[in-house]
């Protein structure tokens, strides 16, 4: 048995119900389409830091961070208390009052954005976020199409579903109204792989042969998240946003940033993910990791486009909202305090040397990519073939858990394991997780 690294904390006696009882109320009363992971589901009860415990008190090393939401660790103390304080003081009012809450929120988070982009709306969701990027973009630039990525996801709402390009993740219901897929930057399956130094450039060109053959000539937007999350932690070669974002003004568009996994420094090098890029959005879009855990997103973008929103009343009965305020700047803070970005540089390149490493020795692993504590390893039946290990990414999940290690697992053919921990997890974390890792792939 691997052990998990010592951490001086007992969590608080469970009384509520079992998990088989929590399981029976759920398929009583919850909607089937809410699903949960593993074949015998997990029970979280608490969580403090980077470890969850179940109702049992075992303790997990959470390797996903609540798909990539929780950024400063379950429960942070600074987080809690400007929570709490909040809601003691006032919990709601709507923003067709004055609150300082979020007039401090936006001039904070405004002032880690490059260049023009300093004004923001907030929402609750990636979603809804997204949504309203494509929405601003379509009232500024008057015109209709957007271009987005195969293998992309931006949401499940009716908008936010058209972008997604998923199979399993889109319904069959009209959705899809002037969305347009442009070809996946993807060094490891693609035409294009990591050893052409013009990949970026020939991967962004498609951009243009989308316009030209599925559009009038005109776009409102391009959007991209800047590492592709659910799609299995895609990495785009170098210069791809930037040479992308020049084909898609020069058709007119706007260029929207989806940083809702990869932003806040979890890259470790740069605070957004589309600085790794060299490239600067119009609009970017962020979620997740802003709140560590609160209902909490947020559009941010330019003066001049921003204003396009004016011309008709758009309202968000919850979105900036005093409390969801409050637990955004102490997420700001403490990112910057515990200098959280410099640990996810320095905890991810360690991980991601260690599973180099892993690599040499097991080959089901097909790749491993990523930056900072946003990392992928696709596994696969051959290195030759590149055909997907599926049923053996299955199996590593759900074998990880068993060990004491949650992680999750993404792209189209659920193959790659997604490695997403709290930005605070510590060195011996990351050993914990690769000696898991190594038991695991041992017994494949």
């Amino acid at each position: 048995m691997i052990d998990l690294p010592p951490f001086d904390y007992t969590p608080m006696p469970y009384t509520g119900p079992s998990p088989e009882e929590i399981l029976l109320l759920r398929k009583q009363y919850v909607n089937p389409a809410i699903f949960h992971y593993y074949k015998k589901p997990i029970t979280i009860v608490e969580g403090k830091g980077q470890y969850l415990f179940d109702e049992t008190g075992r303790r997990y090393l959470d390797g996903f961070g609540g798909i990539v939401t929780v950024s400063v660790g379950h429960c942070h103390p600074e987080v809690l208390a400007a929570t709490q304080l909040q809601n003691e003081t006032i919990q709601h009012t709507t923003t067709i009052y004055l609150n300082p809450q979020i007039a401090l929120y936006a001039k904070e988070l405004a002032a880690k954005m490059p260049g023009d982009l300093k004004v923001c709306y907030f929402v609750n969701s990636g979603s809804e976020a997204n949504d309203l990027a494509i929405l601003m973009a379509r009232a500024y630039t008057q015109n209709y199409d957007v271009i987005a990525l195969r293998n992309a996801y931006h949401g499940g709402s009716p908008s936010a579903m058209a972008l997604t390009s998923h199979h399993t993740w889109k319904f069959n219901v009209p959705h899809s109204h002037g969305v347009h897929h442009a070809m996946m930057p993807d060094t490891y399956r693609g035409l294009y792989g990591s050893a052409d130094p013009d990949a970026g450039k020939k991967y962004a060109a498609d951009i243009g042969e989308t316009v030209r053959f599925a559009t009038s000539g005109k776009i409102a937007a391009f959007i991209a998240e800047s590492i592709q999350g659910v799609g299995g932690t895609v990495v785009f070669p170098d210069g791809y946003l930037k040479h992308a974002y020049e084909q898609a003004r020069s058709f007119g568009g706007l260029c929207i940033a989806d940083e809702v996994q990869a932003g806040f420094g979890r890259t470790g090098t740069h605070f957004w993910g589309f600085e790794t890029q060299d490239a600067i959005p119009d609009i970017v879009t962020m979620a997740k990791g802003i709140g560590n855990g609160c209902p909490l997103a947020a559009v941010v973008t330019t003066p001049e486009i921003a204003q396009a929103l004016a011309t008709r009343i758009h309202f968000n009965t919850f979105g900036g909202n005093p409390v969801s305020m409050a637990q955004g700047r102490a997420v700001l803070r403490v990112i910057e305090q515990e200098h959280l970005q410099q640990n996810s540089l320095e905890i991810g390149s360690y991980l991601t040397s260690g599973l180099h490493k892993l690599s040499q020795k097991h080959t089901i692993i097909g790749d491993v990519r990523g930056k900072g504590l946003m990392l992928g390893v696709e596994l696969v039946k051959d290195r030759d073939s590149k055909a997907p290990a599926s049923a053996e990414c299955a199996e590593v999940f759900e074998r990880c858990k068993e060990l004491g290690l949650l992680i999750g697992k993404g792209g189209l053919y659920g193959n790659t394991l997604r490695i997403k921990p709290p930005m605070c997890i510590h060195r011996a974390d990351a050993d914990f997780m690769l000696a898991v890792l190594d038991e695991v792939f041992s017994s494949i």
